[in-house]
């Protein structure tokens, strides 16, 4: 490959003739992905544990691409050889994953019930490891891919009343990296993007508490919630040529969160 800085090119950021598996990618933040990925040039294949997905068809379908749903709990170990399967059957490949797909229970940790800790452990994390493993299968036969995982400000730091979420992000964390050190050979890129605090349906209860929502908003140097808006970009840079050098990095989309 000729590595001359001549060679750069604004197509690295273009994701034209890629498919794209994103997971929980009908509401919030992943579809903020999944039509990022379309306007960036990516066909979709959407994971949801709902069925209610015009808007997102129609949202990616306008930038001429193509999109295909499946409804599935993947919570269930055979949803994810199901998700593979089609997504195979429907494009017959897959060059980026994005692990986007979580729950989140809140409740002060002595009242924690061990059916809410599995729960989310099984989604958002369990789901990530064997979703990341069946694709990366793949990719390596087809001869690289990009895996994007989803973490969160608590994936650096202990939170209150979420320790089954903050458990399940820290794994996340450590499965990026893991996967990076033995796929990046295979021209299979692991990194992660760790949204801060972002105007979604997972932060309405605490933005709905005064007190709580200015607590963290006076830590932001960016002095603001952020919008999905704000984290497509890293997704579509993640997904592309221009990140082929990025392994095993966790890209925080924070307002400056963590600087403070």
């Amino acid at each position: 490959m000729d590595f001359s800085i001549s060679n750069f090119s604004m197509d690295f950021f273009r994701l034209d003739g890629k498919v794209a598996i994103v997971t929980g990618g009908n509401t919030g933040l992943g579809q903020g992905y999944a039509v990022a990925l379309a306007k960036a040039g990516a066909d979709l294949f959407i994971v949801t544990y709902n069925t209610n997905w015009d808007e997102t068809k129609k949202l990616i379908e306008a930038e001429g691409r193509r999109v295909e749903f499946l409804q599935a709990d993947l919570s269930v170990r055979d949803n994810i050889d199901k998700v593979i399967e089609k997504c195979l059957d429907t494009y017959g490949k897959i060059d980026i994953l994005v692990n986007n797909a979580g729950i989140i229970k809140r409740t002060p940790l002595l009242d924690y019930k061990d059916e809410d800790w599995r729960a989310v452990i099984d989604v958002n994390l369990n789901a990530v490891y064997y979703l990341s493993h069946e694709a990366a299968k793949v990719m390596a036969k087809q001869g690289g891919g990009k895996i994007i995982n989803v973490c969160s400000m608590l994936s650096f730091q202990g939170g209150k009343f979420v320790p089954s979420y903050t458990a399940a992000k820290h794994g996340v964390a450590g499965i990026t990296k893991a996967f990076a050190n033995e796929l990046a050979s295979l021209n299979i890129q692991t990194n992660a993007v760790a949204p801060g605090y972002i105007e979604t349906n997972n932060t309405a209860p605490i933005r709905a508490d005064e007190e709580r929502s200015e607590e963290i908003l006076s830590r932001i140097p960016a002095g603001r919630w952020g919008h999905p808006l704000d984290v497509m970009g890293a997704v579509v840079f993640l997904a592309g040529r221009a990140s082929d050098y990025i392994n095993g990095h966790i890209l925080a989309v924070d307002g400056g969160w963590l600087t403070r």
